[in-house]
């Protein structure tokens, strides 16, 4: 025979997204969210604290936040890194910073209820069934 060879599949990267890890990963990944978000984000972007725009200055005991924060991390990488087009920068204020800035700080948001020094977790909403479309729970 010709000997062909079916197509070699190249090894799955693990995903991007901070959700998605666990471990030792996740904790290099949110050491390194942090650092950027402490001293790029905060120092430059981060505006005054009140109760219409609150922050959490324990805002990694957020899962939303830590989500939010590291989509806003990987755009900036995406847009802001070496070889990156010159309007990279200008895209990322205008489609990621301003927007996820805006979710964060809003009222109503992940930092809703947290003041200075004052961090308060938040419930997650009820709901009725873990899995309402999955077969019924066995009964013993």
């Amino acid at each position: 025979m010709g000997g062909l060879e079916p197509p070699r599949s190249e090894p799955k990267s693990p995903p991007h997204f901070i959700l998605y890890k666990d471990g030792p990963d996740y904790g290099q990944t949110l050491r390194q969210l942090t650092l950027w978000t402490h001293h790029v984000l905060l120092p430059v972007y981060g505006r005054e604290i009140s109760s219409s725009a609150p922050w959490c200055s324990r805002w990694w005991e957020h899962q939303e936040a830590i989500a939010l924060l590291h989509g806003l991390w990987l755009a900036w990488g995406d847009l802001t890194g070496p070889g990156t087009d010159m309007s990279g920068p200008s895209v990322w204020h205008r489609d990621h910073l301003g927007p996820t800035m805006n979710v964060l700080r809003d009222a109503m948001g992940p930092f809703a209820g947290c003041k200075p020094g004052n961090h308060r977790s938040k419930e997650i909403p009820p709901v009725d069934a873990m899995d309402p479309f999955g077969p019924p729970p066995v009964r013993g």
